[in-house]
This record gives structure tokens, C-alpha cells and sequence, in this order.
């Protein structure tokens, strides 16, 4: 019955042109959108919504073509219903996600982003201005063979019993090439990640060490991964590890095992080609 009146309604509408928006060229061109942004911003948010509020009016600010993407993990209609009000921009977009976590949404977001380079960041992110943006975009385009760039630690990777072990852990200092990088921002080429890597690896989905593996993944291909400073502070625990820490621990183990299955026997390699980028900077 509903979809029936629904029905009649839209063709009264339809018949006396009566209705609310009139949709031309000119409205649409008006909302600014751009087609080929520079950079691509795509948000986590699990129940952090004033957070993720907080941060957009921040991005707002920056001067470059941008396109922002927040996945709204699907668990409160509150926070859905406050990302709807607050993404208003032509490049703004908001995708629903019923719980799929960092593996699966992160991959889907990644597809469906225009700009050169995508920035994938966390619920808890904050900063004080947007200087990390460029020297990020500077430090790609002065590296045309990274693929990954991240901008809170990054280390090297070893494995012992089957489970990984972060090495060597830098979390200050001068750009440099390292293993792994941790998320957040933890930044791609856009380009090489569809040309070379394509996709997160669905085995280690919902959630950990994908981040690990698509780095390591990356120097077997011939592709670099570096560390920067993005100066990044927390606003607040992540959602992520607020919500969900018994999967967390689940994942953790067999995600790491998944992981030394994967890169245990290539970390000579991995580690060597780290070091001969490294002395390319010299």
C-alpha cells in the first residue's frame, strides 16, 4: 500500500511539475564538484562522529583540491544521522558500512577515490594545521616508486616463532624508507596502488596487520614504502579499540601467523631493498 501512494504521489508530481527542486546544469555545476581531486581523505569512524566533525572543518582549510570519504560503521543511527547533517560538500561522501571493519571498507573506499594520492585516516586523528598534507603530496612526487607513506612510526619487521616483531622503531626524525608503517595517516599513491597492489588483502579481514602486509607486499613488488612526521595527536582512543578489543586479540594471533606465512622467508630481501633506498638518499 505504501509503495502505491507512493506511486500516485510521485506522479502528481511529475504531472503538475510541482515538484520541491528543479534540477538543471547550472544547480549542479554550482555545488563545485571536482572530478580530479589532489588528495583523498577516507575516515574510519566507529560512534566518533563529533571527532570525525571536528576534523572536517579542519580539512576544510587546506587551499587544494580534496575529496573526503567517511565510512560510518553502521552502529548507532546517531552518529549516521550527524555525518549526514555535517558532509554537505559537493567532494564530501558518506558510505555505510553495517560493521565491515578496516579491511573490507578501507578497499571499497580506496575504488571509489578520485584524488592522486589517499590519505587513510583514523577516528582519533587531530592536528593543529595542514602543513603534513603537502609535504606528503612534495615527498610522493620527489619519490615516484613509493607507494606507501606514513606519517606516525614506521619500523622493520622480523619473525620469531611464527608471530611478527616490529624493529628498529622510528617515530621522529627526517623522511626515510622503512618495512612497515602504521596507520594514522598512512597514505598511498594512488596510481601504483591500482596499477600494482589493487587491493587489501581479504585474508587478514576484519581487521589487523593489513596495514603491515600491503608494506611488505609493496617492496616485493618493486615498490618503496617511507616514513614523515605528519605531527599528528590523539583526540581520543580509537573507536576501533574502544569497541572491539576481544576481536582484536582474536585477530592479532592468527593475523600475525597469517602474516609470517606470507613474508617470513622475504624479509632478507625486504630489509636489504629498505637499506639500498635508504642510501639513495644520501
Amino acid at each position: 500500500m505504501r509503495l502505491l501512494i507512493n506511486k500516485i504521489k510521485l506522479s502528481l508530481l511529475k504531472r503538475t511539475n510541482m515538484a520541491q527542486t528543479t534540477k538543471d546544469y547550472d544547480w549542479w555545476k554550482a555545488k563545485g564538484y571536482e572530478n580530479a581531486p589532489t588528495v583523498t581523505f577516507i575516515f574510519q569512524s566507529h560512534n566518533k562522529s563529533l571527532q570525525i566533525c571536528h576534523i572536517l572543518k579542519k580539512l576544510r582549510q587546506y587551499q587544494g583540491k580534496i575529496e573526503i570519504i567517511v565510512i560510518d560503521d553502521g552502529s548507532s543511527f546517531e552518529h549516521t544521522r550527524r555525518l549526514v547533517r555535517e558532509l554537505t560538500g559537493a567532494n564530501e561522501f558518506l558510505v555505510r558500512s553495517n560493521d565491515l571493519f578496516e579491511v573490507v571498507t578501507y578497499d571499497k573506499a580506496m575504488r571509489m577515490a578520485n584524488g592522486q594520492y589517499v590519505a587513510l585516516m583514523q577516528d582519533d586523528d587531530d592536528f593543529d594545521d595542514t602543513t603534513w598534507i603537502d609535504e606528503a603530496v612534495n615527498l610522493f612526487r620527489a619519490h615516484p616508486k613509493m607507494a606507501v607513506l606514513g606519517g606516525k612510526w614506521g619500523s622493520g619487521m622480523s619473525f620469531e616463532d611464527g608471530h611478527p616483531r616490529r624493529v628498529d622503531k622510528i617515530e621522529e626524525g627526517d623522511f626515510c624508507f622503512v618495512a612497515c608503517v602504521c596507520r594514522a595517516p598512512m597514505w598511498f599513491n594512488k596510481s601504483l596502488f591500482d596499477r600494482y597492489l589493487h587491493h587489501n588483502d581479504f585474508e587478514f579481514a576484519p581487521v589487523q596487520y593489513d596495514d603491515d602486509e600491503i608494506c611488505l607486499r609493496s617492496w616485493t613488488l618493486g615498490l618503496q614504502v617511507g616514513r614523515y612526521e605528519a605531527r599528528f595527536k590523539s583526540l581520543s582512543a580509537g573507536g576501533m579499540r574502544v569497541w572491539n578489543k576481544s576481536l582484536l586479540a582474536g585477530q592479532t594471533e592468527r593475523n600475525g601467523r597469517r602474516l609470517a606465512r606470507l613474508y617470513a622467508d622475504r624479509m632478507d630481501e625486504i630489509t636489504h631493498r629498505v637499506a639500498e633506498s635508504n642510501d639513495s638518499l644520501r
